[in-house]
């Protein structure tokens, strides 16, 4: 009896096995402690049995059984949503609404914190042909006068402004000398008869002699300092419409399509007859070395001349061409307009003949200039605006559009110093355009920069 009592005596630890129940336990303890560290279930049930002695026997299973399966590491989705369930609907958001709010309202670097020498030496330096230009072009005129009995005739040439500063201005049979310097009028001359008029007006170069062309086929020499004729010249057969001068040698166009070249030196001054034109010559200007005569008239030809003879004989416009101008720096480079059927402003090579570049202006071509200073032309313009037009040189890209003339821009001459275009309207108003001031800073780099150059090529 008291053998079979101590058989079932717990003094020393049984050996053998865990349990079943007693893994299963361990297995769900271990699956719980795995969401806290991290563990994996294999790891506690080794440890399980690292614990125990272990027989020779296999344990049928080391991991939890088949009914409790672990998801561990998982992610199901359950086949009937929950109601803690949320699937955004992405087709009724404005996620590009929203991502703009949401950057917009980050607060942007002020730049406070930057070094500045740093920033300095590596900031973009932004090219000068993308910089702005500083130029200011003033929209309205910088003085306006009254010009009454100013003859409305497309085909005369009534204003030219003087290297003197004195602007000459013809109203119907009266020349009158405007002094731009202190505003001073006087009246030059007046044709004996109200059926006559002045058709024409050049200064010299030099500015103190004026060439006068009349209604009555004559020529007039004038020196206006001392408001004396000094003679007048014959020769035409209808009125003299266009005038220009080539040092002592003077130019004169006349209705008839005759151009006659005089020397103002000498008694018998004609010296040639120049003919092409079949019709009323109207523009009429030498280039600025005096190897041309660019001449345009009213059957749509321009004729260029050299050493008195034809060079070229130009068909291209389809109306009258007034306005020829030659380019000041560019002595083989000619400017001329059309008229109404026309509307084209056309480059040309002197040399050669060619067209160069033509410009649909979309009104009638009254006048040309050009701004040795901007590089630039401006054009007077009739029906519909009756506008001054800027154009960029080369490209004859329109800069600016000068309004305030309400009938077509006749005439045009430009200042001394290049600065300001004078145009005469049939409104019967002169107004002065100050389009071409020069910026005295920029001017006085550039005469540095020219000056540097010539330092350099001496040195050389």
């Amino acid at each position: 009896m008291n053998s079979n009592i101590g058989i079932f005596n717990l003094d020393e630890p049984l050996s053998g096995p865990a349990p079943r129940w007693k893994r299963k336990r361990d297995a769900c303890f271990s699956t719980g402690e795995k969401s806290k560290t991290g563990s994996t279930p294999q790891k506690h049930a080794n440890k399980a049995m690292a614990n125990t002695s272990t027989s020779g026997k296999t344990p049928s299973s080391i991991t939890p059984g088949i009914h409790s399966k672990s998801t561990i590491g998982k992610s199901k989705t359950p086949k009937t949503p929950s109601a803690d369930r949320f699937i955004p609907n992405r087709d009724a958001m404005n996620m590009d609404v929203s991502h703009h709010k949401v950057m917009n309202s980050t607060n942007k670097d002020d730049g406070s914190h930057q070094n500045n020498n740093r920033v300095l030496y590596t900031q973009n330096v932004t090219s000068s042909s993308c910089k702005k230009s500083s130029r200011f072009i003033p929209s309205t005129p910088e003085r306006v006068l009254d010009a009454p009995d100013l003859v409305d005739d497309y085909y005369l040439n009534l204003l030219d402004w003087s290297v003197n500063n004195h602007v000459a201005i013809a109203l119907r049979n009266v020349l009158y000398i405007w002094n731009a310097g202190d505003g001073t009028i006087h009246q030059l001359m007046q044709m004996e008869s109200t059926n006559d008029y002045i058709s024409a007006v050049s200064w010299i170069k030099e500015g103190n002699y004026l060439a006068v062309g009349t209604s009555t086929n004559s020529v007039q020499i004038w020196d206006v300092g001392q408001s004396k004729c000094l003679r007048s010249m014959s020769g035409h057969s209808a009125r003299i419409g266009a005038l220009s001068w080539n040092e002592h040698i003077l130019a004169s166009g006349s209705g008839s399509g005759a151009i006659h070249c005089h020397d103002v030196r000498v008694a018998n001054h004609h010296i040639s007859t120049l003919s092409n034109h079949v019709q009323e010559v109207c523009g009429l200007k030498w280039s600025p070395n005096g190897k041309y005569l660019a001449s345009g008239g009213n059957d749509n030809v321009v004729t260029i001349w050299q050493d008195n003879s034809m060079l070229h004989s130009l068909t291209d416009h389809q109306a009258a061409v007034k306005a020829v101008s030659w380019c000041p720096w560019h002595d083989n480079l000619l400017a001329t307009g059309g008229g109404t059927a026309d509307r084209c402003i056309k480059l040309w090579n002197a040399s050669t003949g060619s067209c160069l570049n033509s410009i649909d202006t979309a009104s009638q071509v009254c006048n040309i200039l050009w701004s040795k200073e901007y590089r630039e032309l401006i054009s007077g313009h009739g029906y519909s605006q009756y506008q001054l037009t800027i154009w960029k040189y080369p490209s004859m890209v329109r800069v600016t559009d000068l309004y305030g003339h309400t009938d077509r821009v006749l005439y045009m001459t430009l200042s001394p110093d290049g600065s300001t275009v004078a145009s005469a309207a049939a409104d019967e108003t002169l107004r002065f355009w100050k389009c071409f001031a020069v910026d005295k800073k920029e001017k006085v780099k550039k005469t540095k920069s020219v000056e540097y150059s010539k330092l350099a090529k001496v040195i050389r």
